[in-house]
């Protein structure tokens, strides 16, 4: 049934219709979020989202185990990113940064990052960084 939102049709609202009433007539509740979901992300490879949304509920897709990895994935990226640009700004800062110092910076969760961001304009020394990560990571 998922696939079914990648034939080639004259009518893809109906197609849509089509298989949104399909996935709204499965009695199992995760097996249910978890068509809808696939059957939302294959339909975004032809369809706008507005169209999609036309016809399934966002919020039934947001349980879905493929949704929640994906924006796990997300997440995870988003960090490293931040990771990458903190160390970089300390770098351009303080001078080489130490690699356990590099590894404690990695191990830090989103708010010690934006916490970090914010108070290494204030670092004069990697002692200073040190003495911030001992502080907020112990």
């Amino acid at each position: 049934m998922p696939l079914a939102v990648l034939a080639k049709v004259d009518n893809p609202r109906a197609i849509l219709e089509q298989v949104a009433a399909k996935v709204n007539i499965i009695e199992d509740r995760r097996q249910q979020i978890n068509v809808s979901a696939c059957v939302q992300l294959l339909a975004g490879i032809r369809f706008d989202a507005d169209l999609i949304n036309a016809y399934f509920r966002e919020d039934i897709m947001q349980e879905s185990v493929v949704y929640q990895k994906i924006v796990r994935e997300g997440l995870e990226q988003g960090r490293r990113s931040e990771i990458r640009l903190i160390v970089r700004q300390l770098q351009r800062h303080l001078g080489k940064i130490g690699t356990e110092t590099q590894n404690k910076i990695q191990d830090l969760s989103f708010l010690q990052l934006e916490d970090l961001g914010e108070a290494l304009l204030d670092f004069k020394t990697e002692t200073d960084l040190i003495n911030w990560l001992t502080e907020h990571c112990d």
